[in-house]
Formats: structure tokens, C-alpha cells, sequence
């Protein structure tokens, strides 16, 4: 049986720990799963590298790549442009990897409308308590921003318990265990996907 290299979409709320999920699997083999960089008209935070983390691009630029197509999903979140390359993830997977795309729901649905297969995973918090401790415990947001990153994860957890939105649901109630359920979803071979 071969390696399903269709690219992996992780999807959930802010503060639900996906980013953390999606390194810890890039970091178990680096050259099978690699990131899909998206494009972004925000600006670069402290610590974030050009190439590595994003493309950081002005937004005539952004325009621009959306205009020409360049993009298999794109969407605004608080702000600012994002949008992921098509490109990349057709030279990612004729190089023999599985690129992980953390993306919002939005972003989601237009993939599944292309061409592109892929398999969807879905992480949801144990509770919304909880999910709202994180989003505070980061110290990183006004209020006003925290607010709408809950009104948004509670549209986003509604359309997760949607029947055939996602192939895998999983609860980050614990690291570990929730970094086990993706590691196991995503080492399937082709046959026990399809």
C-alpha cells in the first residue's frame, strides 16, 4: 500500500491548539509533510520570517494573484487577506509530500469546489470554557478581537458537527492524545482513505 499524499486540511477555531498540532506533524517527518505558506496582506509579527511563515504581500499584490487564479482558497479574517497558492501544493505533491494546510472553514469550502483532493480534519476544543481561557491566556488580542474570534468559532463548531464537512473530527482535550488521533488519521495508506 502507497502513502496517501493527498494534502491534509486542519481546520478549528483560534486558541483550539491546530498550529501547534500541524508542527508537531511536520516535525515527525519534514520531508513528507511540508507547510503550504499562504500569501497575507497583514503585517509580520514578532519572530515571523518572510518565505517560512508567510508571504507577506501588499494588497494590490494579493489582487493581483487572485485575479490571476492563483489561489485555491482565499478569505479576510479580521483585516487582512489570506489565501493559499495553488502552486504550491501541485509542486509539493509531485515531490512526493503531503502539504498541511491550517486554514479557516471558509477557506475549506472553496478547496473541496477545486480540482484538489484532500482530507479534512477538524480540531475542536473539550468545551467553549475552555477554547475562551486560551484565546485570553494569550495575551495577544484586545477584547473587541477576542469577542469576534468567539463569535466566529461558534459558527465554525456549528458547521463542524455538519454530516460530511470533515473526515476526522478531533478533541484537543490533551496534546498527546489529540497529536496521536492525527498522526493515526493521516499515516492511513491510500486504501483505508478512500
Amino acid at each position: 500500500m502507497s502513502t496517501d499524499l493527498r494534502p491534509i486540511v486542519v481546520c478549528g477555531p483560534s486558541g483550539v491548539g491546530k498550529g501547534t498540532l500541524c508542527t508537531k506533524l511536520k516535525a515527525t517527518n519534514p520531508e513528507l509533510f511540508k507547510k503550504s505558506i499562504s500569501h497575507t496582506t497583514r503585517q509580520p509579527r514578532s519572530g515571523e520570517v518572510e518565505g517560512e511563515d508567510y508571504y507577506f504581500v501588499s494588497p494590490s499584490t494579493f489582487s493581483s494573484l487572485v485575479f490571476q487564479n492563483a489561489f485555491v482558497e482565499t478569505t479576510d479574517l479580521f483585516g487582512s487577506s489570506y489565501g493559499t497558492s495553488k502552486q504550491t501544493i501541485i509542486e509539493q505533491w509531485t515531490q512526493g509530500s503531503i502539504a498541511v494546510l491550517d486554514i479557516d472553514i471558509e477557506g475549506a469550502k472553496q478547496l473541496k469546489k477545486t480540482q484538489i483532493a484532500a482530507r479534512y480534519i477538524f480540531i475542536k476544543p473539550s468545551s467553549f470554557v475552555i477554547l475562551e481561557a486560551r484565546l485570553r491566556g494569550r495575551e495577544s488580542e484586545k477584547e473587541d478581537e477576542i469577542q469576534d474570534r468567539l463569535n466566529r468559532a461558534r459558527v465554525e463548531l456549528a458547521y463542524a458537527d455538519t454530516p460530511g464537512a470533515f473526515d476526522k473530527i478531533i478533541i484537543n482535550d490533551d496534546l498527546e492524545t489529540a497529536f496521536g488521533e492525527l498522526v493515526e488519521f493521516v499515516s492511513r495508506p491510500v486504501s483505508q482513505n478512500l
